[in-house]
């Protein structure tokens, strides 16, 4: 059984404007891995750069940071969203805010499973992942 929760700090949107209705996870975790809990915590630009700061020693701005927490085949983690990175990228890559939104919701959730994106090989991997499960929701 898992359990997915949606919270929102620092940022004006909603859960009601988001595209998490369509059940991203259960399209990915379907044959994957046994949910356990996964928390998607929606904030700023500011929050989320403090956080890449105090745990991963980056300073710069990104759209999502996973923290897998799981144990034995349970999976379990807290993926932070920048809803301000998702809208620039949406306009940077001439995409929508669903779009873009639904990406790196499926994004955190493939590093959960496993997938990484540290070389050039991973990233195309990862990209062809995203873009098999946003065909599916979109």
């Amino acid at each position: 059984m898992k359990k997915i929760n949606y919270h929102f700090v620092d940022t004006t949107i909603s859960k009601n404007n988001l595209c998490a209705k369509y059940k991203i996870v259960d399209f990915i975790l379907r044959e994957k891995r046994v949910a356990k809990e996964i928390n998607f915590i929606f904030c700023n630009d500011e929050y989320l750069q403090k956080i890449n700061k105090k745990y991963l020693q980056h300073t710069d701005l990104t759209d999502v940071i996973t923290f897998d927490h799981s144990h034995e085949k349970k999976l379990l983690g807290d993926i932070y969203i920048s809803i301000e990175r998702v809208k620039e990228n949406a306009l940077i890559f001439n995409s929508t805010f669903k779009s873009e939104i639904a990406r790196v919701m499926i994004h955190g959730v493939l590093h959960l499973i496993g997938y990484t994106d540290k070389s050039k090989i991973e990233k195309k991997r990862m990209r062809e992942m995203e873009n098999k499960f946003l065909k599916k929701i979109l």
